[in-house]
C-alpha cells in the first residue's frame, strides 16, 4: 500500500506500480485532496486520513499489508498503526517526519505551515518551481526535473494546505516508541526537506528498525533513485511473512 506525500499523487509511485507488481499486489490511492479524489470537509485531520486509509483497504478486502508511506505518507502511516495497527504488517517509512513540530522543532514547523498557506495560492508552474529544488537533490538531471515538475502541476490546493497543517501540528514521537512490526526506513543522503538526522532520529525511536540510505537522492527518493529504493523494499517486504503474522494473532 503506497501512500503519497502532500505534493503529489498515486501518480508518483509508477516506478514502483511497475517494479514491485510482478511479485506483490501493489495499490497506490490517491488520498482526499489529492489526484482524483474529492476535497476533504474542512475538519479533516490526520486521524479522519488514516480512518479514510482503513475504510479503503476494507472495501478491497485487504486485512493486511506492507504500508509505505513517504514524507507526509509516512506519517499517514504512523497514524494508520495507531488507529488500526492489526491492517499494518509491516512499515516502509521514506524521508518522512515525526510530524515537522516532532522532528523540526516548532520554529520551523510554524514558518513552514505559513510558507505553505501561501504557497497552495499560486499557479501551478510558480507553485512547481517554488517546491522543486527541496523534491531533488542537486546533480538530479533536466529531464528528471521536468518529470517531477509535472507531478506537482497538479497539486490541488485545498489539499495541499490542509495536509501542510496536518503535518505541522503533528509529534509523534511517542508513537514511533510503541511501533511493534517491523520497519525499514529508506532516506535520501540529500534529503534537504527531511534531513537524513531526521530519519536516525526515527531509527533510534522505533525498537529493531532499519535504516537505509540512499546516495544521491533527495526527498523524493522513490522517484530520483526507483531502482535502489525498489531492490529495498523488495528485500525488506520478501522477508515478512504476513501471513504468518496473522496466524500468530500480530
Amino acid at each position: 500500500m503506497l501512500l503519497h506525500g502532500f505534493i503529489g499523487a498515486s501518480s508518483m509511485w509508477t516506478p514502483q506500480l511497475e517494479a514491485l507488481a510482478d511479485r506483490f499486489t501493489v495499490i497506490a490511492w490517491d488520498a482526499p485532496g489529492a489526484g482524483s479524489s474529492d476535497d476533504p470537509p474542512p475538519e479533516f485531520g490526520i486521524a479522519e486520513w488514516a480512518l479514510a486509509l482503513a475504510d479503503f483497504l476494507a472495501i478491497l478486502s485487504i486485512d493486511r499489508a506492507h504500508v509505505v508511506g513517504l514524507s507526509w505518507g509516512g506519517l499517514l502511516a504512523q497514524e494508520l498503526f495507531r488507529r488500526s495497527p492489526s491492517v499494518v504488517g509491516s512499515l516502509v517509512l521514506a524521508d518522512t517526519y515525526a510530524g515537522w513540530r516532532g522532528s523540526l522543532g516548532e520554529r520551523v514547523a510554524v514558518e513552514r505551515l505559513a510558507a505553505a498557506r501561501a504557497d497552495s495560492e499560486l499557479p501551478p508552474e510558480e507553485f512547481s518551481a517554488r517546491y522543486l529544488a527541496g523534491m531533488l537533490s542537486p546533480d538530479a538531471p533536466p529531464a528528471l526535473r521536468g518529470d517531477v515538475a509535472e507531478l506537482m502541476g497538479g497539486v490541488r490546493p485545498t489539499g495541499f494546505r490542509m495536509m501542510a497543517e496536518a503535518v505541522a501540528a503533528a509529534d509523534t514521537r511517542s508513537l514511533l516508541e510503541t511501533i511493534r512490526v517491523p520497519t525499514l526506513l529508506i532516506w535520501g543522503d540529500a534529503d534537504a526537506r527531511s534531513p537524513l538526522p531526521v530519519g536516525q532520529e526515527i531509527h533510534r525511536l522505533i525498537p529493531g528498525s532499519r535504516l537505509v540510505v540512499l546516495a544521491g537522492a533527495g526527498h523524493v527518493s522513490n522517484i530520483e533513485r526507483a531502482q535502489p529504493f525498489n531492490a529495498a523494499v523488495r528485500d525488506f517486504c520478501d522477508g515478512v511473512d504476513l501471513t504468518e503474522r496473522r496466524a500468530n494473532g500480530q
